[in-house]
């Protein structure tokens, strides 16, 4: 190990319990012109499956999953609801911990996948003052082969339920100015997500597939990426295997808007749509982590994925 005392898993957040929608919504869309009847109508998602994020669990069976091949000790803090990451930086403080990896679940470059988080890091270890520990984060890592076994597996797994189904790959949308070059602010998102969507469709003897983007949240008026997974499945009508290969974990942008939402889309047009799995605790992931875990980091440019401008 170069030099680490710990493992850090840094995360979105999610609700526990009904309870915690509201505030949780609220932490997220902080500073953020998104209407209240947008942050209501996503607070009635939460709703649909009891108030509780399944991304809690899923941060839970990834620590479990790591604990026998890490050799560290294993800390978890969010970005957005608890455990919070100055509350856990405070915890590794107390237990000793002065210099730790973080690992991020989020796997393409971007502001909201990657800078958003290294700033968030900054500012708890602010916040935890004079004896914090230091941070080292792991890079986006969409490019390495583990991940991409990984989710070449379970796509294999979704051909072998629908082998004639359209490949369609799916990631969150963000806003236009925050994905290409020629605008203010950009990041590697969309080459990073073609990339890795062209090596997984090869590697399952695909040529063809399309990359559609879900869970859009800002005002009408600003562009975001396009097309969104349910525009698309109207336009082609046809069967389709839907590959979330933007998302980690079945969390909630997965079990609500490709599992509910484009599953109504897809029933009511009369198409086959099978959704392969994330890649969640596959033995390739686990085994992806750990290799991090056991090598040093550099930290981005300092002007990589620059925050978007906001009107």
């Amino acid at each position: 190990m170069p030099g680490y005392d710990a493992l850090l898993i840094v995360s979105f957040g999610g609700p526990e319990g009904p309870d915690d929608v509201l505030p949780f919504l609220e932490n997220v869309l902080r500073g953020r012109n998104v209407p209240r009847a947008r942050l209501l109508e996503v607070a009635e998602h939460y709703h649909h499956f009891g108030g509780r994020s399944p991304i809690n669990d899923q941060n839970r069976a990834l620590i479990a999953a790591l604990r026998p091949v890490v050799g560290l000790p294993i800390y978890w803090g969010n970005r957005n609801w608890h455990p919070f990451l100055a509350d856990t930086l405070r915890e590794m403080k107390d237990a000793g911990v002065r210099r730790a990896v973080a690992f991020v679940t989020s796997a393409f470059g971007s502001f909201s996948g990657c800078r958003q988080y290294a700033e968030d890091l900054i500012r708890a270890r602010a916040l935890v003052g004079i004896g914090a520990p230091e941070i080292v984060k792991i890079r986006p890592f969409s490019a390495h082969p583990k991940f991409l076994a990984a989710m070449t597996d379970r796509v294999q797994a979704a051909l072998a339920e629908l082998p004639n189904g359209r490949l369609v790959f799916t990631a969150h949308s963000v806003p236009t100015v925050m994905a290409f070059p020629e605008s203010p602010a950009w990041s590697p998102y969309v080459r990073e997500l073609e990339a890795a969507c062209a090596r997984v469709a090869a590697n399952v003897g695909r040529s063809e597939w399309t990359l559609v983007f879900q869970s859009r949240s800002g005002p009408p008026a600003q562009p975001w990426l396009e097309p969104d997974v349910c525009d698309h499945l109207r336009a082609t009508r046809v069967d389709t295997v839907v590959v979330p290969i933007g998302f980690l974990s079945d969390h909630m942008e997965v079990v609500y808007d490709l599992d509910t939402q484009a599953r109504a889309v897809a029933d009511g047009l009369g198409i086959r749509m099978v959704r392969a799995g994330t890649v969640e605790t596959h033995p390739a992931m686990i085994e992806m982590i750990a290799e991090l875990v056991g090598q040093d980091h550099s930290p981005c440019a300092d002007d990589c994925c620059p925050p978007p401008r906001r009107p």
